[in-house]
């Protein structure tokens, strides 16, 4: 469905765009052009001359401002909406900000998205928006909502709007892993805010295909979920540890501002009218309107009758299991070979010594 199609990425020079491009372009894939819209120039840069591709254009934009995306938006076919301000922390000090990309910034790429006649649109959402207690999971959520309502408002034949939500991606921007590794590399000791807080997880490559399996499958106002394991914060930072043969502490240092326990990716509510397609759950948009007899006289048992679905209640790996799934990346192999060397290199100066 991409051959000869144009495609924009929104916040398209963050880790996701990365790995969109990648696939991309190292596929059979003839995809017309894939367009990324972001803030920072340098990075852009940075994209450009790692890339060197004539299907790659650039644009200077903010979701901010709905004229910059006008200007990027004329003959584009799909959009991939990845842009956001992500850091729970940041959020909860300047959270009208958080609102003004999450929330706003999605109205506006929406708004220009229809008008430009975009035929489907993909929202990347967060487990966080699922029961959101922090200002970055609250944002989530009415982009969320936003997205759902704009739905209704456009006929599907002219544009789809639909969403995906998934959980922590492994070494990706604000993870806890990179944080990790540099405190391995200077002896430091790994700070764990709980070392039984769960955290879904799960590679970009496996958001990514989440996010085609939306546009294949999702139908306008509908969220995608994929099926992810989770882990233990305090088992991660061990298998790390045993992976780079350290032996720094584990330090518990206790939650951070607007962290929960365990995070949520399919609400109650949610996971009664889910609809199981394998390894993924399609929760579809509740579209009956503003009739409040409906809601007053005509209720369900389906939902006091259903669990959430979250980072307690699905798999939960063993160190082992956690060591595996980080030797698939290949950040954590080539952070692995740079230890390896500066270990040899080490134990060469001290022989010599």
């Amino acid at each position: 469905m991409f051959n000869g199609k144009t495609l924009l990425i929104t916040g398209g020079t963050g880790s996701f765009g990365n790995v969109v491009l990648e696939r991309f372009l190292n596929t059979d894939i003839n995809i017309k052009e894939i367009r990324i819209l972001s803030r920072d120039e340098k990075k852009q840069d940075d994209m450009r001359r790692h890339y060197q591709n004539d299907k790659i254009k650039y644009y200077i934009g903010d979701v901010r401002d709905l004229s910059s995306l006008k200007n990027a938006m004329h003959d584009v076919d799909y959009i991939f909406h990845a842009a956001a301000l992500k850091q729970v922390p940041s959020c909860e000090f300047f959270p009208i900000e958080a609102v003004k990309t999450n929330v706003m910034g999605t109205e506006n790429m929406l708004t220009a998205a229809i008008e430009a006649g975009v035929k489907k649109v993909i929202c990347l959402s967060t487990d966080k928006a699922a029961y959101p207690v922090n200002a970055m999971g609250i944002s989530k959520a009415l982009m969320e909502k936003t997205f759902i309502a704009k739905s209704r408002t456009v006929s599907p034949d002219k544009t789809i709007i639909c969403g995906t939500r998934y959980g922590n991606v492994m070494a990706s921007r604000g993870s806890v892993i990179p944080l990790f590794i540099q405190q391995i590399k200077s002896g430091e000791p790994l700070t764990v805010t709980d070392s039984k807080m769960t955290r879904f997880i799960m590679s970009l490559n496996e958001a990514v295909e989440l996010v085609l399996y939306a546009f294949e499958n999702a139908e306008t106002g509908d969220i995608m979920v994929q099926k992810s394991p989770s882990c233990y914060i305090g088992d991660l930072a061990q298998a790390l540890k045993e992976l780079f043969n350290a032996d720094n502490e584990i330090k518990v240092i206790g939650t951070r501002h607007g962290e929960k326990m365990y995070e949520v990716l399919l609400t109650k509510e949610e996971a009664a009218k889910a609809i199981d397609m394998g390894d993924f759950y399609k929760v579809p948009a509740d579209n009956r309107d503003l009739n409040y007899e409906k809601y007053l006289e005509k209720g369900s048992h389906r939902i006091s009758l259903t669990d959430e679905y979250n980072s307690n209640n699905t798999k939960i790996l063993s160190v082992e299991e956690i060591k595996d799934r980080l030797l698939m990346l290949d950040e954590i192999n080539e952070e692995l070979v740079k230890w390896e060397a500066k270990m040899k290199q080490k134990e060469v100066v001290k022989i010599g010594g």
